[in-house]
């Protein structure tokens, strides 16, 4: 599987407007974007060049619009940065980063059970061994 592309942060705020809407014109991307950022419509335009170079987005003309479709899924995108940051910060470790997480900001009981919700539909044979 061929590597995904590194995507800024500025980029980002880009895709995640295109994962949402595509197929998606250049005129909606920045009459979005001015909504959240303080972004002129030439930067937008700059970012969204940058994204279709790096083969993040596919675009299409239609009559006088450029209408623009993602070429990576943003769940694999996450993923990818998800893996990284791990590796990064944690050695991979995954418990150590949700140690550091959890020793630094409080978790609310909704949180606490959505995750054990989680480690047990994804446990061994439903071990429920989790709290």
């Amino acid at each position: 599987m061929k590597p995904l592309p590194q995507i800024s942060e500025a980029e980002y705020e880009v895709m995640k407007i295109v994962w949402k809407y595509a197929p998606i014109s250049t005129n909606e991307i920045t009459e979005k974007l001015l909504r959240t950022t303080s972004w002129s419509p030439k930067t937008i335009q700059t970012l969204i060049k940058r994204l279709v170079t790096k083969s993040a987005l596919a675009y299409e003309k239609e009559s006088r619009v450029f209408v623009y479709t993602p070429l990576v899924k943003e769940n694999e995108y996450i993923g990818q940065e998800s893996r990284s940051f791990l590796k990064r910060y944690f050695n991979g470790d995954i418990t150590a980063m949700l140690s550091a997480y959890m020793e630094n900001d409080k978790l609310s009981e909704t949180e606490l059970e959505q995750l054990r919700s989680l480690l047990s539909r994804h446990s061994p044979k439903g071990d429920n061994s989790y709290g």
